[in-house]
């Protein structure tokens, strides 16, 4: 039997995490500093040296971003899940030695499979990620969202594209129709080396008033500190869409944190059958058709 040890076990994505795990036959411990919610107390800025008695695999739902702790976990032959969208992150990440698993979420981990799938089509391939405003995200994907304001990344084409820009039209299943705005989702980088074709990937929320907000924010990104804390208007359907040059696929459902928590999950079953030496990323271990079939229906559907 796997044990799991889930960084940020009682937090927005691991409170789903670790009963999905244990609902698979997995023994799930909770880590976190609250002894009364923790499993297993940890102090992520200490070695986790005692936290990893007894465990076979470590999930990071904490928000920390610590290429460190994930080189300590990896070098001891321990494989280290992490559900990051952060670009320089995982790019430190895939330089770490040992048994690292990237992009397990939603977006990148589903965005990524379906862009291999749509890329089939012929390329380039555009990834537009639709969230819920409503969803009261946890504070590092919140911390995530506003920290790109301003920022800027390199596009396939090597131009620097600001954060929050570059209004496009992309229909998604379930959302009324406006712009969806250019964002550096870690995967894009990872996919247009190993498709071979340009990859960009795009965010827009339910409400329009707080997509135009992101929008403006990225040229005031200084005003975020002000922004209200907690969920905005809006709901929680979440839907990604991959669109290549005559292939278009997406998912769907409610609740961001759940899904990511089911995919994590999933990462868990596949680790456990399919071992892995380095860091890989889902999309090199999994495709589309295994995906849809692992996953809960209910929860997450396809089209």
């Amino acid at each position: 039997m796997t044990t799991v040890l889930v960084l940020g076990g009682y937090g927005a994505v691991g409170t789903h995490l670790v009963p999905a795990l244990r609902s698979a036959g997995v023994t799930a411990l909770a880590a976190g500093r609250d002894p009364a919610r923790a499993d297993r107390v940890v102090d992520l800025s200490a070695p986790l040296d005692a936290a990893l008695t007894g465990v076979d695999m470590v999930v990071n739902c904490a928000g920390l971003e610590d290429p460190v702790l994930a080189a300590d976990v990896a070098g001891r032959g321990m494989p280290f899940v992490d559900v990051t969208a952060t670009s320089a992150y995982t790019s430190a990440l895939e330089s770490v030695s040992g048994p690292v698993l990237l992009g397990v979420g939603i977006a990148p981990g589903l965005s990524s499979v379906l862009a291999v799938e749509a890329a089939r089509g012929g390329g380039p391939v555009d990834i537009a990620i639709g969230l819920g405003a409503g969803e009261s995200h946890g504070a590092a994907a919140t911390a995530w969202t506003y920290g790109l304001a301003g920022r800027t990344f390199r596009d396939p084409d090597g131009s620097r594209v600001r954060n929050y820009t570059r209004p496009t039209r992309f229909p998604l299943p379930g959302y009324s129709r406006f712009p969806v705005l250019r964002t550096d989702f870690a995967d894009q980088h990872r996919l247009t080396a190993d498709l071979g074709t340009p990859v960009r990937t795009h965010l827009r929320l339910d409400s329009r008033l707080a997509t135009a907000g992101l929008a403006a924010l990225t040229w005031t990104p200084w005003a975020a500190r002000w922004v209200p804390a907690g969920a905005m208007p809006g709901g929680d359907m979440w839907v990604i869409a991959a669109r290549g040059a005559s292939r278009t696929v997406w998912a769907s459902g409610h609740g961001q944190s759940i899904a990511t928590a089911l995919v994590a999950a999933e990462a868990v079953r596949l680790l456990q059958s399919t071992p892995i030496a380095k860091p890989t990323w889902l999309h090199q271990v999994t495709d589309l058709t295994a995906l849809a079939s692992a996953l809960n229906p209910d929860a997450i559907r396809f089209g």
